[in-house]
């Protein structure tokens, strides 16, 4: 059954439950009821399907049965004060425990909201009285700040809500620190029945072999930088927004500040609107610049991982991952900003340029989550390398470019298909170049009037270019930055002379008629 827009704002404000999260209440009941005190539960559903609102109705339901107080943990200043006020909804009147809050009236209250590091200090201090918190819940469990606090919680029930059951370190797997895993709804589930919006995904192959993975286990940001700033890439960028997302309200999410600053500037030339934002930015500008793209219908907001989490912007129609990523987590966590429902929203967009949608699969997929919580490293190991998905990659041209080689049936050439059939056949590895340049040349006169035309098609053919040269130097084992860099430039003199030298030959081989003069 399909959710209307009041019934989702009346679900903001707790006066009702759907179904599955009622299901899920009553799952997390029985397991407080069937388990030791100090149990350690994890619950997983999808962002959009209402983590907060299920763990303020157990806070409201815990704390009504139970002589025992809650306390909510958080990671970001952000989501406390979020916590904070949908648990007031819920009728439960709550503390939050932050740098400048004053305990000395903390015996009145029953529940506390507290961001981890401030909540660390305290403990530290002995400034909170924690011998009566019964619960203890952990919201996006799946990062590892918290379980540095676990200690000051041996005799409580713990239950951690995740959207990715995954740890944000390999080093500690989220089964070391939790007894069992609740999976919730699945995305797909909550798409059928009206609940998410169903993305659509575009996908850009990107080379990313020149990128660097930290001690973290994903990409650096330096490593990222460098290839993300570079014009090429800006050019893509540019380029698959306005074929897939103009005129849409789009995030575009980047890995480093200085990316972003450089995306914000190549929109701003361009003439679109747009803002950027970045964990430097005070308080005051944040708000601003929400409250800008909240009431810009065609906005473009660019950003680093800041709106990851704890933002909330149901009229975001468009999502750019402008970045590659190594985690999961964060795959699930940038598509899910535009997943929010609205009565005239049932789709977004989302555009991939990091090819994270060939490492991880579609946004969707129904992911053995039970099977990636005891054993993420089995999942993390089957993930394809860099190297394995470039393999993989077929060049396709953008839509409108491919319309101005309308007249071809075909414009795609095999580079690593036609080496192996040229080794085999004894011959040297030159040859493959070689016919590259002539269907190329081909597909240039098929549709032009002259040679002229000819090689201005030509020129916009850089991307099939540079893929076609990559592909060349790994089947050569030839690839130092350098030589790579002299190829793509001789190709395309090479393509251009051929143009020249060829053109009325191959034009009447085509027609069956020579060029007009």
């Amino acid at each position: 059954m399909s959710v209307s827009q009041i019934e989702l704002e009346e679900r903001k404000t707790g006066k009702d439950l759907y179904s599955y999260q009622k299901g899920a209440i009553n799952k997390i009941f029985k397991s407080f009821d069937e388990s030791p005190a100090d149990y350690h539960l994890l619950y997983q559903l999808p962002t959009g399907g209402g983590k907060t609102v299920i763990f303020s109705e157990i806070v409201r339901q815990y704390l009504k049965t139970k002589k025992k107080k809650v306390l909510v943990m958080t990671h970001r200043i952000e989501l406390c004060r979020q916590t904070s006020n949908v648990l007031t909804e819920f009728g439960v009147d709550n503390k939050v425990v932050d740098s400048k809050a004053n305990l000395d009236d903390q015996a009145e209250y029953s529940c506390f909201v507290a961001m981890v590091e401030t909540l660390n200090n305290r403990l530290n201090d002995d400034k909170l009285d924690i011998s009566d918190i019964g619960l203890v819940i952990i919201d996006e469990a799946h990062y590892n700040s918290f379980t540095k606090l676990f200690k000051f919680f041996s005799q409580s029930f713990i239950l951690g809500v995740t959207a990715t059951p995954l740890s944000s370190s390999i080093e500690l797997p989220m089964t070391d620190n939790y007894d069992e895993l609740i999976v919730g709804e699945s995305i797909e589930s909550l798409i059928s029945n009206g609940f998410l919006a169903r993305a659509e995904m575009f996908s850009y192959n990107v080379g990313l072999t020149s990128l660097v993975v930290g001690a973290n286990g994903d990409y650096t940001v330096k490593s990222s930088e460098d290839l993300y700033t570079d014009d090429n890439m800006l050019s893509k960028l540019l380029r698959a927004y306005e074929e897939r997302s103009k005129g849409k309200k789009t995030l575009i999410f980047n890995n480093g500040i200085n990316t972003s600053l450089h995306v914000y500037d190549t929109f701003r030339r361009a003439g679109y609107p747009i803002a950027h934002l970045d964990n430097t930015n005070s308080k005051k500008e944040r708000a601003m610049i929400l409250k800008w793209f909240k009431e810009t219908p065609d906005a473009i907001l660019t950003s680093v991982s800041i709106l990851t989490t704890g933002f909330d912007e149901p009229t975001v129609e468009s999502i750019i991952l402008n970045r590659a990523t190594k985690s999961l987590t964060l795959y699930y966590q940038m598509i899910g900003r535009g997943s929010r429902i609205l009565e005239n929203k049932k789709t977004f967009q989302v555009i991939d340029l990091g090819n994270n949608f060939h490492r991880f699969g579609p946004w969707g997929d129904n992911l053995d989550w039970q099977r990636i919580f005891r054993s993420p490293n089995y999942y993390l190991d089957a993930l394809l390398s860099d190297e394995e998905l470039e393999s993989n990659f077929r060049y396709e041209m953008p839509d409108d470019l491919r319309a101005e080689f309308g007249k071809s049936k075909e414009v795609y050439f095999d580079i690593q298909r036609t080496y192996v059939e040229s080794i085999r056949a004894g011959e040297s590895s030159k040859v493959v170049l070689e016919r590259s340049i002539a269907q190329h040349a081909k597909i240039c006169i098929e549709n032009s009037e002259d040679v002229y035309d000819a090689i201005a098609l030509a020129k916009k053919l850089g991307d099939d270019i540079d893929f076609r040269i990559g592909r060349y130097t790994k089947c050569i084992s030839k690839s130092t930055f350098n030589f790579v860099e002299w190829l793509k430039g001789e190709y395309r003199k090479k393509l251009n002379s051929y143009l020249r030298t060829n053109f009325d030959e191959v034009f009447e081989e085509i027609h069956g008629y020579p060029p007009e003069d």
